[in-house]
């Protein structure tokens, strides 16, 4: 039985976290910080310094035992917790195992096509994924893992035999572009890459398209390369860059021109990716 895991949200119908209508599952806790994260209140965990009780509007938050406490039924979900939040935290999270998230998902079951496990990071907590897909796996519901790609799914092929596939980002390409955006290097995500392509696991690969802080056209391309011959089953997704939600260096940074977005879509057409998809 895996341990209670911080959970951000869970939506229970989504049609942009994967192919058809998903539940998805946003855990809380995310190892790099991307100066585009458009849901920076996932990245870390509360760290009880009360801001955002001083804030609330409905005093739904309160301090006990030195941790902030929510109270559900007295919030309106007006957001002001994680708008003042300094921490890029939320106090509304609720810690479940993947027996409590089953248990919801399931539903769900009839109207969806699969679950997508999300974040912050959810490959911080493999254990509570394995037994949440396994669960699901055997219920006849499709499972998902949308990762930011610097950790190793190579050991985790007992979680990868139940999903049925990885969304993987590839933020940058060049190791100076990915540490501007995210804190460290894209080492890993390259192997990954190659690892899940390899292994019929890679449900898409992602690239966020943005004015000056990443090499998009050089990630498509390093992309195809890695990928070889597999390109032309493998299903590309060029996300423009987006301010909503977005806090730090790149709260006002520009979304990339229509112009931008067609020559790079064009590109990934001339490398014969299999599926191209602008967003």
């Amino acid at each position: 039985m895996s341990a209670h895991v911080p959970v951000n949200n869970i939506i229970p119908f989504s049609l942009v976290d994967g192919p058809g209508a998903r539940t998805s599952i946003f855990v809380q806790g995310c190892n790099i910080h991307c100066a585009y994260c458009h849901n920076p209140e996932t990245q870390r965990l509360c760290v009880g310094c009360g801001t955002c009780v001083k804030a609330c509007p409905t005093n739904a938050l309160s301090i006990v035992a030195g941790a902030v406490e929510w109270d559900p039924d007295k919030c309106v979900k007006c957001d002001t917790c994680i708008n003042v939040c300094p921490n890029h935290s939320s106090p509304r999270i609720k810690y479940l195992t993947a027996e409590d998230v089953f248990e919801q998902v399931s539903g769900y079951a009839p109207f969806i096509r699969g679950i997508t496990c999300s974040g912050g990071e959810c490959m911080l907590y493999p254990d509570f994924m394995y037994e949440l897909f396994q669960k699901c796996k055997a219920a006849g519901i499709g499972t998902l893992i949308d990762s930011n790609g610097t950790i190793d799914f190579a050991n985790y092929t007992d979680l990868l035999k139940v999903a049925d596939g990885v969304m993987l980002d590839v933020k940058s390409w060049d190791d100076d572009w990915f540490c501007k955006l995210t804190g460290t290097d894209g080492k890993m995500v390259r192997k990954n890459l190659a690892y899940l392509s390899e292994h019929n696991k890679l449900e898409e690969v992602r690239v966020i398209v943005t004015e000056g802080w990443n090499d998009p056209e050089d990630a498509v391309r390093g992309i195809a390369d890695t990928l070889g011959e597999r390109v032309s089953s493998t299903r590309i997704r060029l996300m423009r860059f987006r301010v909503f939600g977005v806090k730090g260096p790149m709260a006002t940074a520009p979304s990339p021109s229509d112009e931008r977005m067609d020559a790079i879509e064009a590109l990934a057409h001339e490398l014969c990716f299999g599926k191209v998809v602008v967003s």
